[in-house]
């Protein structure tokens, strides 16, 4: 008799590959996942399901997946298996020596974007950073949303008081730099957003997007409009000083302060002035901005494509004016606060953020949050002295390929004294490192999502229980930072306190399960006894006004004529004084990729190739381009050879590539590496930030010839 045919089932699962969050109903064989489907019955994604979500069975199976730890031979560059105890034993060891050796800021570490999505990293990842002691800490947000951190905290007290668009009550969504379409929403955790779209419109609503790229958000807005990259600060300031010159426009809360101020500065970013810098016409900036003004509520959002130019952190400010001074903050078919199970926001479980305490080594770029601007991770590497980075642990990320001049960090990661990665894959980053510690995946783990049920366009709370057990060899992340905390604590010489280390120890003992189960009793919405009997998730009702008691201001109000902000509007007049010659460089995201670490499945990179350089027709003429040849992109920094699709997709004057890509070569990764496509981090300008430290990857200057 052969073996008896594995039995299938149906499991509820949960998508943690983007901040969609949307819930799964998968078929499962033995150990197989044989089929996804949206699941129809959760109260936040309502069946939706995008090509990343399906895939999320093959990242499980990958075969190129790591199981269990790895060495590297810095000889002979071979990689060779080891035991969990050996491999956590040297990586303890060797932070250790150098922390010991040369103090704490000799460590560096960089946290990648997967971590948000893990609850293993917020219950017992953050203890482990925070055991290093190290100024030294970097991640993928200063690549992404430190602006808006940064503006959330200025203006409403907390880092991650975000307001959030009530996309299914509006009548006016005016998106600036963002493509949800792509990204299923983002500071905005909006599933289903296609669907939700049309009922926009199908209550007479409308969507109007401002971006350089006619992105798949503006392919089905009512209204695209071009402007050149970089310039969103002049337009959005120019629709603030057009709201001034409407009677009746400035309609702002009684706790909203310094209204005066901000008419004052920026009295003198007319229309006109932002016509000749952005390529906006005065006409379209006034239209759009009395159309704001008389929309029986509307929402300004604002995304990565405003966070990543030079003006980030005015782009987030003006956004955050326009919503407050026409009365639509804190309204409904505005911009709203959510209120989760959990709620990071009075739980103290993130904390308000800061800005500026204390400032890099070498270039003095401020930190924000405890975290220092990944632009200057390389030269806090290559430059001798003491707080010199000899030794890194990064977690979850790719580096090399996500942050700026990466062929520049990828040659200082090769000689530092010591690299150790928890991470799934062997990439372009942790084929660097000295060990690599795999942890488990999302299907052999509980999740509950802390980060985007708090930035989600409705109240809802779920909680998901793993859909495969542990393998016996494996660990989990929260294992692995547990593990590494307590045995590098144990090998400092300059040691804790009694009560600190117990506090730690105490820290780290739970479960994030068990974690989760206390947050919410606290919480009072719910429980994880609720969750567990309703696992496609609670609905706790829509967004609804929460101002002013929900501000974390220390007088609950919101000023919003902030110094460093206006301070920086002067270097908005010097810098973007008049028009631009040449081309500037934009990145884009396809709705099949997930930044540098999905490209390894098979399903998410079949069908036409998306890696080209896109190149407006008239630009190619110009320079004697023809569609589909290889053309060499250069900026301050490199220098890239990738093909070229004309297209007028994108406005004259500018060029596009996509996010994440570059893995020829990589033995680790044996589908990504038949991928095409350079990485458009090998161009970006490290120099280039806003003023909170974000790197500013939008509008690079580049010229493209054929080669």
């Amino acid at each position: 008799m052969g073996d008896p045919e594995p039995t299938s089932r149906t499991v509820i699962g949960v998508c943690n590959l983007c901040e969609a969050i949307c819930g799964l109903r998968l078929t499962v064989e033995g150990d197989r996942v044989t089929s996804v489907r949206g699941n129809p019955d959760d109260p936040l994604s309502r069946g939706h399901i995008c090509p990343k979500g399906v895939s999320i069975g093959d990242l499980h199976h990958d075969p190129d997946r790591l199981r269990r730890p790895i060495r590297r031979d810095r000889m002979t560059g071979e990689w060779s298996e080891i035991g969990w105890d050996e491999a956590l034993d040297l990586v303890a060891d060797r932070l250790a020596e150098t922390i010991n050796r040369h103090g704490g800021d000799a460590v560096g570490v960089y946290l990648g974007n997967p971590n948000v999505h893990s609850l293993g990293f917020a219950t017992h990842g953050v203890p482990l950073v925070k055991a290093l002691r190290t100024r030294n800490r970097f991640s993928a947000s200063s690549v992404d949303q430190i602006p808006h951190q940064l503006v959330a905290s200025l203006l409403y007290g907390h880092q991650l008081m975000i307001p959030i668009t009530d996309i299914d009550r509006t009548s006016y969504f005016l998106v600036f730099g963002a493509n949800p379409m792509a990204s299923n929403g983002s500071l905005m955790t909006v599933p289903d957003f296609p669907n939700r779209l049309r009922d926009l419109k199908a209550r007479g609503g409308r969507m109007v997007v401002v971006d350089p790229r006619r992105t798949e958000t503006a392919r089905v807005a009512d209204e695209h409009v071009f402007v050149r990259p970089g310039t969103d600060a002049v337009v959005l300031l120019a629709m603030l000083h057009e709201l001034f010159e409407i009677d009746g426009a400035v309609r702002p809360a009684a706790y909203v302060d310094g209204v005066d101020q901000v008419r004052d500065a920026v009295r003198d970013f007319s229309p006109e002035h932002a016509e000749a810098v952005s390529g906006v016409s005065a006409w379209t900036i006034r239209r759009l901005t009395r159309e704001l003004a008389a929309a029986d509520g509307a929402a300004v959002y604002g995304r990565i494509g405003l966070s990543t130019q030079d003006f980030g952190s005015v782009c987030q400010w003006a956004v955050a004016c326009l919503n407050a001074l026409t009365g639509n903050l804190d309204r409904e078919g505005g911009v709203l606060f959510t209120e989760p199970a959990i709620d990071f926001v009075t739980s103290g479980l993130i904390g308000r953020g800061h800005f500026d305490l204390y400032r890099s080594r070498v270039r003095g770029a401020p930190e924000h949050g405890g975290e220092l601007p990944v632009s200057v991770l390389a030269e806090e590497i290559e430059t001798p002295g003491e707080g010199q980075v000899r030794s890194v642990l990064t977690i979850a990320g790719n580096p090399v390929l996500s942050t700026p001049d990466g062929k520049r960090l990828r040659a200082a990661l090769e000689e530092i004294d010591f690299m150790a990665a928890v991470d799934i894959y062997l990439n372009e980053t942790t084929r660097l490192a000295d060990v690599i510690l795999p942890p488990t995946t999302i299907l052999e783990r509980d999740h509950y999502d802390i980060a985007f049920h708090g930035l989600a366009v409705r109240n809802t709370a779920r909680f998901t229980p793993a859909v495969f057990d542990k393998p016996r060899d494996a660990r989990h992340d929260w294992e692995i930072f547990r593990e590494l905390a307590l045995r590098i604590v144990d090998r400092l010489e300059r040691k804790l306190s009694r009560r600190a280390r117990m506090k730690l120890r105490l820290r780290l003992l739970p479960s994030p399960t068990f974690a989760i189960g206390t947050l919410l009793r606290r919480g009072r919405r719910t429980t994880i006894s609720e969750l567990r009997k309703r696992p496609d998730g609670v609905d706790l009702g829509p967004l609804r006004p929460t101002l002013p008691d929900r501000l974390r201001t220390p007088d609950r109000r919101i000023d919003l004529a902030q110094e460093v902000i206006l301070a920086d509007l002067q270097r908005v007049r010097n810098e973007l004084a008049g028009p631009t010659e040449g081309l500037l460089l934009i990145g884009r995201r396809h709705q099949r990729d997930c930044n540098s670490w999905m490209h390894n499945v098979d399903r998410l990179t079949r069908g036409r190739p998306r890696h080209q350089l896109l190149m407006h027709p008239d630009d190619g003429a110009k320079r004697s381009i023809v569609d589909g040849e290889t053309v060499r992109v250069a900026s301050r920094v490199g220098s890239v050879d990738v093909e070229v699709a004309l297209t007028d997709d994108v406005m004259p004057g500018v060029v596009s590539l996509p996010h994440g890509y570059g893995h020829t070569g990589n033995p680790g990764m044996a589908r990504a590496a038949d991928v095409p496509g350079v990485s458009i981090n090998d161009l970006t300008d490290p120099d280039r930030l806003d003023l909170s430290g974000n790197a500013a990857l939008n509008g690079v200057p580049v010229t493209v010839e054929p080669v």
